[in-house]
């Protein structure tokens, strides 16, 4: 490798990590601010500054979508609409630590979504994975006694739309531009989330520190930058340490969850986020272990 691709390999790796610490962060960020300020409400202004600045990036890009374009966004988009909902009203009742584990589990549910869904071949390791993840995330949950439905549950139902939109993005942007399609997807989950806090009356203006400083990380770094730094990456990194870095996701969100919230995760859930963990490594790792099959002789 030449010294510059190696700089810019580091480089992607290095800010990918730091991402990767801000979406962990960003668990303990939105529990605290939607103490103060109604979930869909938080969720409307998050995206909708998150929605503007990249649609000042890519507005000559938007114009040149086609319609077909438009409808592998709002596809895309309405999964992540979904995922970012049932993540934030779970977070109403579950730890951070506990979200960011249970979050982290759309890694091992995308091959799996696949196989169900689209026919993909699916190695045997990633319905290992599954299995081991899911011990883990009953053992996370208090071993059955005190599986919170509400909390870690709708969490769960978060990973499931996060794969599926996974899958559906790695359809779509064969075809289309991604940075577009990107300023749809935003677009619609503003859209979405203000049009349900209206009726409700939950559109109250944002106040105090906690519920500012919330909603510009989450939005501008989070939201915005993390998926231009995300891009950025995997074209300079090798996919399984791009993919092995955003795993530490739910490690950051475990110890910020410590750290700030003061929260304290018994020995058994320590056992349960340790399989999750490792499910979701292996499940990206394991499969690029193997050698590759020889070429076939002519």
């Amino acid at each position: 490798m030449r010294p510059g691709e190696d700089r810019r390999r580091l480089l992607a790796e290095g800010a990918l990590i730091c991402i990767a610490a801000v979406w962990g962060l960003t668990f303990v960020m939105v529990q605290d601010a939607i103490e103060l300020l109604p979930t869909m409400a938080f969720l409307g202004y998050r995206f909708a500054l998150a929605a503007l600045l990249v649609a000042l990036i890519f507005r000559s890009r938007l114009r040149a979508l086609s319609a077909e374009g438009w409808r592998v966004g709002l596809a895309m988009g309405a999964l992540l609409t979904a995922g970012y909902i049932l993540q934030t009203v779970g977070l109403e009742a579950t730890s951070a630590s506990n979200a960011g584990f249970i979050t982290g589990l759309f890694v091992v549910l995308t091959p799996v979504l696949g196989s169900l869904l689209l026919r993909d071949r699916v190695p045997g390791i990633a319905w290992i994975a599954a299995g081991v993840s899911a011990a883990g995330l009953y053992l996370l949950s208090g071993t059955g006694g005190n599986l919170n439905l509400r909390g870690d549950g709708l969490v769960l139902l978060c990973a499931v739309a996060f794969a599926g939109h996974i899958l559906a993005t790695a359809r779509g942007a064969r075809d289309h531009d991604v940075g577009a399609l990107l300023v749809v997807q935003l677009g619609l989950c503003a859209l979405v989330c203000l049009a349900i806090a209206a009726p409700l009356g939950h559109l109250q203006a944002p106040e105090g520190a906690t519920v500012w400083s919330a909603l510009l990380v989450t939005a501008l770094v989070a939201s915005a930058l993390g998926f231009f730094v995300q891009t950025y990456a995997q074209r300079h990194a090798p996919p399984a340490r791009t993919a092995l870095i955003l795993a530490s996701e739910p490690a950051f969100a475990g110890l910020f969850g410590w750290l700030l919230a003061d929260e304290r995760l018994s020995a058994l859930s320590l056992a349960g986020a340790a399989l999750i963990l490792v499910a979701i490594v292996a499940v990206e790792i394991v499969p690029r272990m193997r050698p590759p099959r020889p070429l076939p002789e002519g």
